[in-house]
């Protein structure tokens, strides 16, 4: 029997239905509390046969349904009824409930963690079929038994985690007294969170990834951390990076011996690197060992893991979400943002951690341009009608990556979309041209950070003295920390100031990308997010030099034949703030072509 066919009998059952469709009233409805109406859950599928006005799906709607059973097309008061007939069989029977029932957040089929989404992992909760306490421990079970192990001939062990929360479980118990006594509070509620090693927590140490701060237990959360507690989120792990985001080969020397370190592998070939610098959370999130991630992005490294191990990337506008709390890079740059499986997983992870914060001034940005949520615009024909453009320079040569582009054009032109050439910009070279301000900006913005939050027992202190550590990845003392620890104030102001030419740049950038748009009548602009297993020229720089957000989707995998079997992403660039609209396109894409794969070496546990 399948869970659909499972969750029919059920809900006839409970409602009295008879095969023979007459109805009789229920006297009580065995489900689950509805989900509470501040954190809904807005995606057109669970909210569009919606019959009582509470913008969701519940037994109430079920039951309203059921008054009905039984009424057909030579009915006096059909007009009204025919709603109601969602197989379209002219008449209103038990099958039309079970199709309703789907649109519930609700399942007592069989759980399988492996590419569960949140609405599956929600819908088990609330149907009794699985508890977070479960859900975490199989999270956990599962980096046990994959994280550190080599599943591939010639290959290596993904090292994507530095650390397990030691109270994920009581998080997790907490989790489930929550429902227990209000229902599903959030679409977060009970869900287990990889967080990059450069967030804040106060129940784990905040390493970003260097050995020389394995003693950084911070006393407070970041503030997109303390937006997911509250949503009942359980932070389970802090996912491996590369060692103070600096590169995309995620190498890590966290609580690893003095002058050695680990290199993040891509769960589907680990003879290849994840990406950087979020590399741990997109293996951990690809290898199923974590419902959802989040990765900070300067100059790719949200969108570059997503990528090499097929997921969706979110780099937001900047403002949209607190930076503070996280151990930053450039902050004219820095973003933090969600790595996810799916779309969905991002627009529900996204909804918890935007807003203005006092601790990040240029939140103030945000203000009036944040939706109810972001699932509102995951729309399946979100495509029809829309006008995309993209920059042929932008696309390379790589024949893998051409043959993905041409498929996604032959899909944008299948879901109603025109997809259309536009030349570059007068100024666009000088956008992409632009360096990260990784260089001039790392050492200034780290020592605010290493005074705001670092734990005393830290003595490494200064860019300077975490250059003369021992306990940092071979290889990088001189260059890049000592590099960039010379850089003096002056320097950095000339770059990243009120008038630095950094700072001019970025927002003139902002002026081109987004009247190119304006005057193509664009909804967004389209490029590979990269090749497999590598970059494409200057297409990261995009978003970050213009402050501008950009979801990045799979696109699809080379095959035999070709020079690599990897992955390769199509990125959407949008206006500022306008992450709503991109998730929308993006989903439409995803359900379009369902182009994620599975790793093969990760699936379920034996």
């Amino acid at each position: 029997m399948t869970p659909l066919s499972r969750r029919a009998l059920a809900v006839t059952a409970t409602l009295g239905v008879v095969a023979a469709g007459a109805f009789t009233a229920p006297a009580a409805v065995a489900a689950p509390a509805p989900a509470a109406a501040s954190a809904p859950l807005l995606a057109p599928y669970y909210t569009e046969l919606d019959l009582t006005g509470d913008a969701q799906v519940t037994t109430a709607d079920l039951a309203v349904l059921a008054e009905n059973i039984g009424e057909s097309s030579s009915d006096a008061g059909w007009a009204q009824t025919s709603a109601l007939d969602l197989d379209e069989d002219g008449t209103i029977t038990a099958s039309d409930l079970a199709l309703l029932s789907e649109r519930i957040v609700y399942d007592d089929g069989p759980f399988e963690i492996v590419e569960a989404d949140a609405v599956a992992m929600q819908a088990a909760m609330n149907a009794g079929v699985l508890t977070s306490v479960e859900l975490t421990q199989q999270y956990l079970d599962r980096i046990a038994a994959y994280d550190k192990v080599v599943r591939q001939d010639g290959g290596r062990p993904l090292n994507s985690i530095i650390t397990t929360s030691d109270v994920a479980l009581t998080a997790a118990a907490a989790a489930d007294a929550i429902r227990a006594e209000k229902g599903m509070t959030s679409m977060l509620l009970g869900i287990p969170i990889a967080l990059k090693d450069n967030y804040n927590t106060v129940d784990m140490p905040t390493t970003a990834g260097c050995g020389c701060w394995n003693d950084n237990q911070t006393t407070t959360d970041a503030t997109m951390v303390k937006g997911l507690r509250a949503d009942g989120a359980v932070i389970v792990a802090k996912a491996s990076m590369d060692e103070f985001a600096i590169n995309l080969s995620s190498q890590w020397s966290a609580f690893q011996p003095a002058g050695t370190a680990l290199t993040v592998s891509s769960p589907y070939d680990t003879t290849q690197t994840s990406g950087g610098s979020s590399g741990g959370t997109g293996a951990a999130i690809a290898a199923n060992l974590a419902g959802i991630g989040f990765g900070t992005d300067t100059g790719g490294s949200i969108r570059i893991p997503s990528t090499y191990n097929q997921l969706v990337g979110v780099r937001p506008t900047v403002g949209l979400a607190s930076r503070d709390g996280i151990v930053p890079l450039a902050l004219t740059q820095d973003t933090g943002g969600p790595i996810a499986r799916s779309v969905l997983d991002a627009a529900v992870a996204l909804d918890a951690v935007v807003g203005e914060d006092s601790g990040d001034p240029v939140t103030a940005r945000s203000a009036g341009k944040i939706p109810e949520s972001y699932t509102a615009y995951l729309d399946g024909d979100s495509l029809q009608g829309k006008k995309i453009g993209y920059i042929a320079s932008m696309l390379g040569t790589n024949a893998t990556t051409q043959r993905l582009f041409a498929e996604a054009r032959a899909t944008f032109e299948a879901q109603g979309a025109t997809l259309v050439e536009v030349a570059a910009p007068e100024g666009f070279a000088a956008i992409v041209g632009e360096g990260s301000g990784s260089g001039p900006e790392f050492g200034h913005d780290l020592q605010n950070y290493i005074d705001a939050y670092l734990n005393p027992a830290v003595t490494t202190r200064s860019l300077l003295a975490i250059s003369q550590s021992p306990n940092i990845v071979p290889g990088r003392a001189t260059n890049p920390y000592g590099t960039r620890a010379a850089v003096t104030e002056e320097a950095y102001q000339a770059w990243a100031g009120p008038e630095g030419t950094h700072t001019q740049q970025l927002a003139k950038g902002k002026q081109i990308m987004t009247a190119l748009m304006n005057d193509q009548g664009l909804d967004a602009v389209v490029y590979p997010t990269g090749n497999p297993y590598s970059t494409i020229g200057t297409n990261m720089r995009l978003s970050p030099n213009t402050g501008l957000p950009a979801v990045t989707v799979p696109m699809g995998q080379g095959i035999a034949g070709e020079a690599s079997t990897g992955g390769v992403n199509l990125e959407f660039l949008g206006r500022d703030f306008a992450e709503g609209s991109l998730l929308g396109l993006a989903y439409g894409f995803e359900q379009a072509t369902h182009a994620r794969t599975t790793p093969a070496n990760y699936g379920p546990l034996g």
